[in-house]
């Protein structure tokens, strides 16, 4: 595909996705995910060619004037869209898909322990919602959807959605995921605190009585 036609086809994905959007020239000149989008894709040109220090000098520009920060490395693709983007933070050895969406805050990054590929691949038409934390060489399967604020480590399905910290998957193909939990058995820290007093409490009880029998020997 040409430039031009994947720079008419980065703006076209805005008007899909962001009800606000009403012209071009706004878009065009205002829209800080799209210019992200843009220094990326010159960026990533230069990264191939191994001209590295260019590649890195134009992602840390963007950075500076878009607040959002997309490793030169990162393979990305068609109609990417980043909505509210700042803080965004997107690692070198991410792999994502076409469709994809993401908000505000959201980290796509490693877990410091992983070495080769050390960050997320996220499939087609997924959907990352602000301030998620994806992290490590995990893949977010094929219209998957992350809830806002999670903290996800491990691979998630297809068609699925993933909630919490950790992240945990609550919805998957249609169907309200079921957690095996036995809530009688999970641990009250009220209920442990009490006992723990009651505990103290009796040694107190039983060192007075053994003072009080002491004096009454004494005399």
């Amino acid at each position: 595909m040409g430039v031009y036609k994947r720079m008419k086809e980065d703006v076209e994905v805005i008007f899909d996705q962001d009800p606000a959007a009403r012209s071009y020239v706004e878009v065009i000149l205002t829209y800080s995910g799209l210019h992200a989008i843009w220094s990326h894709r010159i960026a990533h040109f230069f990264y191939r060619q191994k001209f590295f220090f260019i590649a890195r000098l134009i992602s840390q520009i963007s950075r500076l004037l878009t607040g959002i920060e997309i490793h030169p490395g990162a393979q990305i693709g068609h109609r990417f869209f980043i909505d509210h983007g700042m803080g965004v933070v997107i690692g070198e050895t991410c792999e994502i898909g076409d469709n994809v969406t993401i908000f505000q805050g959201v980290t796509l990054g490693g877990t410091g322990k992983e070495k080769g590929k050390r960050h997320p691949t996220i499939k087609d038409h997924a959907l990352i919602a602000s301030g998620a934390k994806v992290l490590g060489s995990i893949t977010i399967g094929v219209h998957s959807k992350v809830g806002a604020g999670s903290v996800v480590l491990d691979d998630v399905p297809d068609y699925s959605t993933v909630v919490g910290i950790p992240g945990h998957v609550v919805v998957q193909n249609g169907e309200r995921v079921k957690r095996d939990l036995d809530h009688n058995k999970l641990p009250d820290p009220i209920d442990e605190s009490i006992t723990a007093i009651q505990i103290e409490l009796e040694k107190v009880k039983q060192q007075l009585a053994a003072i009080e029998g002491e004096n009454k020997d004494d005399h």
